[in-house]
């Protein structure tokens, strides 16, 4: 038998300042690609579409990979979605960002649906060490 103990049976520390600033920052890269892909899908049915929701895919892995974990993807979503509702309303003034068409309802809903498949497909945090086999 091994002295250490397993990663579920430990307690749970709260994340170091580094990890929250990380954290932090992708968010606000979550809400710039937001912003960013809701000026870029009206430009260009197809193409325009498919390189915003290529472009939040890309940072949200991207941000799962460098935290190695989880956290990193759900905080690049969070920014994503934070920006794109608020771009939803319209203003007194009676201007709107998003058309009443189906590439607007397309980035908004496909955009969630990206967001959520690449948070949840990408590798869980791994504690640190060796590959492990199961005794016989």
């Amino acid at each position: 038998m091994s002295d250490r103990t397993s990663i579920l049976a430990q307690p749970m520390r709260p994340p170091g300042p580094g990890r929250v600033v990380a954290c932090l920052g992708f968010f606000a890269l979550g809400a710039l690609v937001g912003v960013a892909g809701a000026l870029v899908q009206p430009g260009g049915f197809p193409g325009g579409l498919l390189l915003a929701l290529a472009g939040e895919a890309g940072a949200v892995l991207g941000a799962t990979r460098v935290l190695r974990g989880r956290a990193g993807g759900v905080a690049v979503a969070a920014g994503w979605m934070l920006a794109v509702v608020l771009l939803t309303a319209s203003r007194p003034e009676g201007d709107f960002l998003f058309a009443a068409g189906s590439g607007s309802y397309l980035f908004l809903l496909g955009g969630i649906a990206v967001a959520v498949i690449c948070a949840t497909l990408a590798p869980g945090r791994q504690p640190d060490g060796g590959p492990v086999r199961l005794a016989k």
